[in-house]
């Protein structure tokens, strides 16, 4: 998704690493995002007196302001924190709802396949958004500041304006068609009609004046009143089918997180809706059966490709909604049940996928942001947000200065047919009204006797493998810089291949692993844009680092 800058700037990215070696004083706080302008934000919320809580809102809503091609208050979010004061660890749930006039006809075509253009473009596309409601939530329960005085630095910037960095341009430039189309979307992102050249300065005084009315009135300020009324008559006009009861009914929701122990360390990371936790556990239940440190590198890949295999055939198979959908999740996470995926898996042979049991089709962004946050106290916010694909679905409603997502492609519209991202789904991940559609975001925590670390990425369906292999290289003993620049590979069960970044792979490796039975594809752009942040608990140094795939990403200590 995220495309590297040359050696350039993986070398900025480098240099932006800070670390604090503490041992004589207290822990300083750590923030990696995708932007700078986020990770200063939060910063200058800190410095009001803030926590990492309050500063994951400021993040947030500056993410939203200065990269909204991957996130924004159009979009939805997983946001998981950690509370150093008593150990409280909860996911907040920000992920969107399908409105309860949602109807699967509206996404298929005249052959009964998926119509494409109406699941990823547009009205219909568009789920209610939630990370407004989660915004709110982590500030009214969590953060030490009012929400206004979090949002402040979005809302200057938003006024103000900010040069946006090539990738914004870049990928403006691979939505104009659909941009084009609507004219709020038009007027806010193009020029004249034309795409704006380098040098240009972005501002949404639309958008200052909706977080100015989030932060007096909270969640009546955005799903109620004068701006849901624009919203939903809006998205009407445009030919959807939003109601005012699907915004005023909307509401974040706190779930317990998933947590599980992999030699020696815990891992926290997210709940369904999204199925990253349950995964990931699955994932490293199985390796735990190998130790990894002492198999040769082909081996080791052999053996987290076929974990992965398992891993996603299961999503497809079980995951959805918790608030409509019974899933066998103590089965999924139990020990027993991955010592019999264990047992399927040959030492020296790829498991072709069609030989598993069968994925049943009975009657699920790649543009999405994460952050990451450990402050002075050990509060720890690893926070996930998206508007799906990117700009999300094109459309800005006049007046509201931000895109909405079109998160309806990540419910299974077609029973057994990929999404945008190759991920089949069934009637578990079905729309029904007010339900929240399967996701692959998995903030994640990381927790040793020696050192905790917080972690996450965007990337679609691979969001989950690139965390697997983050967290593998934290427990390696790599620092932050090493595991946001590590070259990535991915299986997602289906297509039976594994993908790979240029360069994951010597071309001996290739040739062992093919002889193995896998298939082997090399992608020419880069996955993700990873950030993390890690501490010392001994010493109480923390190190930050932000993926060097990123034009503008930022991780910083202060």
């Amino acid at each position: 998704m995220k495309r590297i800058r040359g050696a350039v700037a993986a070398m900025a990215a480098l240099i932006l690493v800070s670390s604090a070696h503490a041992a004589d004083r207290s822990p300083q706080a750590g923030i990696a995002s995708a932007h700078v302008l986020a990770t200063q934000a939060g910063f200058e919320v800190i410095g009001k007196g803030g926590n990492a809580f309050d500063a994951a809102v400021a993040v947030a809503s500056t993410l939203a302001v200065v990269e909204p091609q991957s996130s924004g208050i159009g979009g939805g979010g997983l946001f998981l924190l950690h509370r150093a004061s008593d150990g409280k660890q909860v996911m907040v749930d920000a992920r969107e709802t399908a409105p309860a006039a949602v109807n699967s006809r509206d996404y298929v075509d005249a052959k009964g396949d998926a119509n494409r253009d109406a699941s990823i473009n547009g009205p219909l596309s568009a789920a209610i958004p939630g990370e407004a409601a989660g915004l709110v939530w982590i500030a009214q329960h969590y953060g030490k500041l009012p929400l206004k005085s979090s949002l402040a630095p979005a809302i200057r910037i938003a006024r103000e304006g900010f040069k946006p960095d090539g990738r914004f341009l870049k990928e403006l430039a691979m939505r104009k068609d659909v941009i084009a189309r609507y004219p709020g979307s038009a007027a806010l992102y193009l020029v004249n009609g034309e795409l704006p050249k380098a040098g240009w300065t972005f501002k949404s005084p639309d958008l200052a004046r909706v977080l100015e009315r989030l932060g007096a009135e909270g969640n009546d300020g955005f799903y109620r009143g004068e701006l849901a009324r624009t919203l939903v008559e809006g998205v009407r006009k445009a030919g959807g089918n939003w109601s005012l009861d699907d915004l005023g009914n909307y509401t974040a929701k706190e779930r317990a997180p998933i947590a599980f122990d992999y030699r020696g360390w815990r891992i926290v990371s997210a709940s369904p809706p999204s199925s990253g936790g349950i995964a990931l556990a699955e994932m490293f239940n199985i390796l735990g059966g190998y130790d990894l440190a002492k198999l040769d590198r082909v081996h080791r890949v052999h053996f987290m490709v076929e974990a992965m295999r398992r891993a996603y055939r299961d999503r497809a198979q079980y995951l959805g909604d918790p608030d409509f959908v019974q899933m066998p999740i103590a089965r999924l996470l139990s020990a027993d049940y991955a010592a019999g995926l264990r047992a399927s898996i040959h030492p020296d042979k790829a498991t072709p996928s069609d030989l598993l049991p069968p994925f049943l089709s009975h009657g699920q962004g790649t543009h999405t942001s994460h952050f990451s946050i450990i402050d002075a106290e050990g509060n720890l916010v690893a926070g996930t947000q998206t508007v799906n694909l990117i700009f999300g679905s094109g459309l800005v409603v006049p007046g509201t200065g931000f895109v909405l997502n079109d998160e309806m492609d990540d419910f299974a519209l077609v029973p057994g047919k990929p999404n945008a991202f190759g991920l089949p789904g069934n009637e578990h991940n079905a729309p029904r009204p007010g339900s929240r559609p399967l996701s692959s975001m998995s903030p994640s925590f990381v927790i040793g006797t020696d050192r905790i670390g917080v972690i996450g990425t965007p990337g679609g369906s691979r969001i989950i493998t690139m965390v697997l292999e983050g967290i593998l290289g934290f427990i390696d003993g790599q620092s932050p810089a090493q595991i946001v620049a590590n070259p990535r590979f991915h299986h997602q069960y289906l297509p039976d291949v594994i993908s790979a970044e240029k360069g994951a792979f010597t071309r001996d490796e290739v040739k062992a692993l093919e002889a193995m039975g896998h298939k082997l594809s090399e992608s020419e752009r880069r996955w993700g844009f990873m950030n993390v942040v890690s501490r010392d608990r001994k010493t109480g140094a923390t190190q930050a680092a932000s993926d060097p795939r990123g034009d503008s990403g930022s991780g910083l200590v202060k």
